[in-house]
């Protein structure tokens, strides 16, 4: 079972250096979500995560950075994309640029692509990335698939038996992944929305980011990009006005559902309606929908602006059909 320190523990940067030089993944709070660390530039580490996760190997990973120019020695800036970086990093926004001829980080890490996905989170992430020297791939500290860890307590429920070391770090404070963007020279494109606002993205590039369709078949180019992702074992009713008696409900805003009186939990992710509110509690509150022996999980509207888009996006991913 797996070992849990506070992140505070004088022992704790210490200790995660040491298994993160073992080759050992260690799960590490960042401010979207509990990753699974370890180094990006090593296959045998690489390959643990993918073991621990049982992640599909064609899902590329994210590679973490201290600062830019830790980034600089992985991928190629544009201007646009530097100025992005400059103006959200550290922050919950992920670049995919293309990697330099000198990069380190392994093929594993990037499925073999042209290219690579990095961020520069914020708190001890970071002072853990800067203190090992060495970027870090750190997807989500879940199983493939399922919903991913805002809690040390997710991640000992989900991984526990199966890595050594749960840093604690309390609660993540932005609740959802980052938001991933395809920087192609002046082109923007949204690969994944999250704990970044794309409103907030165009005011800063002043330009349009580009929201593709992503046909069946695709290559996949970012993490979260498949159709079936972030799911609980219950299954999912989204836009939901009425609750079916046995089900649990996920509501927003304070708006109730028909029926609910019936329902096995009711729970609402922001009764004000702040958006941020509801992404820090969207992935606890799934886990204890599917924790409380619904007969199913009827969700209500969500509205799309600001961070609701990446709310939307993972709700509809728990939702489809698995793979």
């Amino acid at each position: 079972m797996a070992r849990t320190l506070p992140i505070t523990d004088p022992d704790a940067l210490e200790l995660a250096i040491e298994a993160l030089r073992r080759g050992d993944p260690v799960a590490v709070p960042t401010e979207t979500v509990y990753g699974l660390a370890a180094d990006a530039t090593n296959a045998e580490a690489i390959t643990a995560i993918y073991e621990a996760k049982g992640r599909p190997r064609f899902n590329p990973l994210i590679a973490h950075v201290a600062d830019i120019e830790m980034a600089k020695a992985q991928v190629v800036f544009s201007p646009l994309a530097e100025k992005l970086a400059r103006a959200f990093w550290p922050g919950p926004l992920t670049l995919v640029l293309p990697l330099t001829q000198s990069a380190t980080i392994h093929p594993l890490a990037t499925a073999g692509l042209a290219t690579a996905a990095v961020r520069m989170p914020q708190g001890f992430a970071r002072d853990l990335i800067a203190a090992f020297g060495q970027p870090l791939a750190a997807p989500s500290a879940n199983r493939s698939g399922r919903v991913s860890p805002t809690s040390a307590k997710h991640v000992a429920d989900d991984l526990g038996d199966g890595i050594g070391l749960i840093l604690d770090g309390g609660r993540c404070p932005v609740g959802v992944e980052s938001t991933i963007l395809a920087v192609d020279g002046t082109r923007l494109q949204l690969l994944r929305p999250g704990g970044v606002a794309v409103e907030a993205i165009e005011g800063i590039a002043g330009m349009t980011v580009e929201r593709p369709l992503r046909q069946s078949g695709e290559t996949v180019i970012a993490p979260g990009m498949l159709a079936s992702h972030y799911a609980p074992d219950t299954a999912l009713r989204l836009n939901a006005s009425i609750a079916r008696p046995g089900e649990a409900v996920i509501r927003y805003g304070g708006v109730p559902l028909k029926g609910e009186q019936e329902a096995k939990l009711v729970m609402d992710l922001s009764p004000s309606g702040d958006l941020r509110e509801a992404a820090a509690n969207l992935f606890d509150m799934m886990k204890r929908a599917d924790a409380a022996g619904a007969v199913g999980i009827a969700v209500g509207p969500v509205p799309m602006q600001g961070l609701g888009e990446a709310i939307n996006d993972r709700l509809s991913r728990a939702a489809a059909p698995r793979q």
